[in-house]
């Protein structure tokens, strides 16, 4: 079956995505849990985002990054979700060499995004907590605007070489990818060429995005902490603690499957293939579903709207 896929071209016309290889017996079994994240992220993520419109009082810097977050997710999750649900519903794996390159480039620019944005959110609950009287002053709209912006901006440009790199390489291989998306290095794998450039410049943009943001966010928490510590009483160290409640479980929720799939990734070699996908798959949707439900449970304002 590989031996009538290995055909010598420069650029496919489409590529052929497995899905999760050695589990196709099981495909049906498991669209069940995902497509069930998929609703409950897009339901979920639509609520967060009318509610904050609605609420006058929900109108400020915190709540305008977790409406930025909202739309990632969404963007995040069907840049993912519907074609790996129409491989394991219909076998429908072709997808067009273009096609597969947008896919990549959505996957990996809004992830960065959404590190930037709790990167935002930590800066938020900083200057809230150790200065709080300068807070609306600090992060005023026009600010809280930028800060958005670059966020984005960062995402769009350092990702935009992994489409690019990708597309000028040679293929000469195989147009199977072993993987349920487009997944930047099991694509650049298929070229017949030296791939160290994509795969250093891979490194490169893990160290940027989540390595600093990862130093940022623990930094400002460092300095939340001692403020916190510093308050007189255990029941006001509790309540400021509490509005951190939030953000700390959805960076636990974002970070922790990506580090373990970044780690499994480079040193999990001996773990069978169909684990590294579902990993993979994992750290791109539990997110997108838990992050409204996160911030819905413990937002009094949201919560007390949403009932």
């Amino acid at each position: 079956m590989l031996d009538s896929n290995i055909i010598n071209f420069t650029k496919p016309s489409t590529f052929i995505l497995l899905g999760i290889p050695g589990l196709e017996a099981a495909h049906i079994w498991i669209s069940i849990p995902f497509c069930t994240m998929y609703t409950i992220a897009i339901l979920g993520n639509f609520i967060i985002l009318f509610i904050v419109k609605r609420e006058p009082s929900l109108h400020g810097p915190m709540n305008y990054f977790l409406c930025l977050l909202a739309i990632t997710d969404l963007v995040l999750s069907t840049s993912i979700l519907p074609k790996m649900l129409a491989i394991f519903w219909f076998n429908s794996r072709e997808i067009d060499f273009s096609a597969c390159l947008t896919q990549l480039y959505f996957i990996y620019c809004f992830s960065a995004m959404e590190s930037g944005i709790f990167v935002a959110m930590a800066f938020d609950r900083y200057v809230a907590i150790c200065h709080p009287l300068r807070h609306s002053i600090t992060l005023t709209n026009p600010v809280v605007a930028k800060i958005g912006l670059s966020v984005v901006l960062r995402g769009i440009m350092l990702i935009l070489p992994y489409p690019l790199l990708a597309r000028q390489w040679p293929y000469c291989r195989t147009n199977i990818i072993p993987h349920s998306y487009c997944e930047h290095i099991a694509m650049v794998k298929l070229t017949c060429t030296d791939i160290r450039i994509s795969s250093y410049y891979g490194l490169l943009v893990a160290f940027f995005v989540i390595g600093l943001d990862v130093i940022f966010i623990t930094m400002s928490y460092i300095q939340i902490l001692r403020a916190i510590f510093s308050l007189p009483t255990k029941d006001a160290r509790l309540k400021t603690f509490g509005t951190c409640g939030s953000h700390l479980c959805a960076i636990l929720a974002f970070y922790i499957p990506t580090l373990f799939s970044s780690f499994l990734h480079r040193f999990g070699h001996n773990v069978s293939l169909h684990l590294h996908i579902l990993i993979a798959n994992m750290y791109l949707l539990v997110p997108p579903m838990l992050n409204p439900i996160i911030y819905g449970m413990r937002t009094k304002q949201i919560r007390d709207r949403l009932l």
